[in-house]
């Protein structure tokens, strides 16, 4: 990796967000946020995504940069390796993201349990639900600290409670926002998705993400040409 490269940083656990940013190509460490995301009274989906992903690069950005009083207790690169978090202490680039699923108005976070993912899929059948992805990008070297979201339309089929019941006994999307994987056999759940991005559903949206990230000084494709080959 070129010196002048700053160290790009995951704050996140997911493997969905993971494997996304993986397809840029550019090395980076996934780092456990430990944030809390329990939604405030009355807030709106699009709202707590912004805040959570927010909170969850905050939270990354002062363990790497402040690692003696914010200590990383575990960091993990891309293949599994682990690296020290006092490498990237010098200049990082942080991203956090967080996605809320919106029924009209109303917050569905990950089911956790096949009860609630069922809950969810009958409260969704026949309804268009709004998936708000936020994206924070954060530099603490140069002060860069930019915000946004993406947001997409998916409109769910009329379906049976077998319909529910087979698909997540088959995929167990627990760990999704809208206990869905359009990835996966959760596309046949689906009537139709109106979106400017095909990754942002899955839990990224690289479009906005390299955006962010060119605004906050980290071209991609440059820094792809300048490490060694």
């Amino acid at each position: 990796m070129s010196p002048k490269m700053p160290a790009l940083v995951l704050a996140s656990t997911s493997v969905y967000r993971r494997d996304l940013l993986a397809r840029l190509g550019l090395p980076f460490t996934a780092v456990a946020p430990q944030t809390d995301e329990t939604p405030l009274p009355d807030e709106a989906p699009r709202d707590l995504a912004l805040r959570l992903a927010r909170a969850k690069a905050g939270a990354v950005a002062q363990a790497v940069t402040h690692p003696v009083t914010h200590p990383v207790t575990q960091t993990k690169a891309p293949d599994g390796s682990a690296h020290s978090a006092a490498a990237h202490t010098e200049d990082t680039v942080v991203i956090g993201s967080d996605q809320v699923a919106d029924l009209d108005g109303v917050p569905l976070g990950k089911p956790g349990t096949h009860e609630r993912a069922v809950a969810q899929l009958r409260a969704m059948r026949g309804r268009t639900v709004h998936f708000h992805t936020a994206v924070c990008v954060l530099r603490p070297r140069t002060g860069f600290d930019v915000c946004a979201v993406d947001s997409v339309a998916v409109t769910f089929r009329d379906l049976s409670d077998e319909d529910i019941d087979t698909y997540l006994r088959l995929e167990q999307p627990y760990d999704c926002a809208g206990s869905a994987k359009c990835e996966g056999l959760g596309i046949g759940l689906l009537a139709r998705i109106a979106s400017d991005d095909p990754t942002s559903l899955i839990g990224l949206p690289l479009i906005l993400t390299t955006r962010l990230l060119r605004e906050a000084g980290l071209d991609v494709l440059a820094a792809l040409r300048a490490m060694p080959r």
